[in-house]
């Protein structure tokens, strides 16, 4: 089954994608993964990107969509995947049509705006080993402290209100418009807020089994 994670940031894409891909037995490709493999390994894909990247531009769509090619054309795709960042833009829903990558079902992570800075502000990541953490969710023992290592937890800058409002901002105006796109071509699902990841995970597979 080849799925498309849609969702703003902090909706639970991430956390989703793990589950559904042991659940599933497919990978998970989230673009900054691939990106930075491509990159690694110096495929044709990944030198472009790195001329973009290295010039502090963004990697424009066609590449993106290159290098998600090859990395669809791995073993480990034959029985499917789950994309989870890409397509971000309309443009680039386009491309993957055009390219022929077949998409069965395409999956809306529907959390209110609140929500997620609620959600992203209570986030807190260990400065030294980088295990995460969340306030209310996910507490560490000694507050501040991580558990693993004994190092300070911080708030990245990415899960700051201010920071997660431009983030919203941009998923509205950018990536929400694939919802449309997608609800057209009969592939979407929309997954209903839950306040549990495990009820979340249950709407996932009620939705892929329809």
């Amino acid at each position: 089954m080849n799925l498309i994670l849609l969702g703003a940031p902090g909706a639970g894409k991430g956390t989703q994608a793990e589950i559904i891909c042991a659940k599933l037995n497919i990978p998970s490709i989230s673009t900054g993964n691939i990106l930075r493999a491509a990159v690694k390994e110096g495929t044709e894909m990944g030198l472009k990107a790195k001329s973009f990247m290295d010039a502090g531009a963004l990697v424009p769509d066609e590449v993106i969509i290159g290098i998600l090619k090859e990395r669809l054309a791995q073993d480990d795709c034959a029985n499917g995947f789950i994309l989870d960042g890409v397509p971000r833009t309309i443009a680039q829903a386009e491309a993957i049509e055009t390219m022929g990558i077949r998409i069965d079902k395409v999956l809306e992570l529907s959390v209110a705006d609140d929500v997620i800075v609620e959600r992203m502000s209570g986030r807190r990541v260990c400065e030294k080993c980088g295990a995460s953490y969340h306030i209310i969710n996910k507490k560490s023992k000694v507050e501040g402290v991580c558990d693993l290592c004994g190092g300070k937890t911080v708030i990245r800058k990415d899960d700051q209100p201010a920071t997660v409002l431009d983030r919203l901002k941009a998923y509205h105006e950018q990536t929400e418009p694939l919802v449309a796109f997608y609800r057209e071509r009969g592939k979407l699902a929309v997954i209903p807020f839950c306040p549990s990841i495990e009820e979340t995970t249950a709407e996932v597979m009620k939705a892929l089994e329809a």
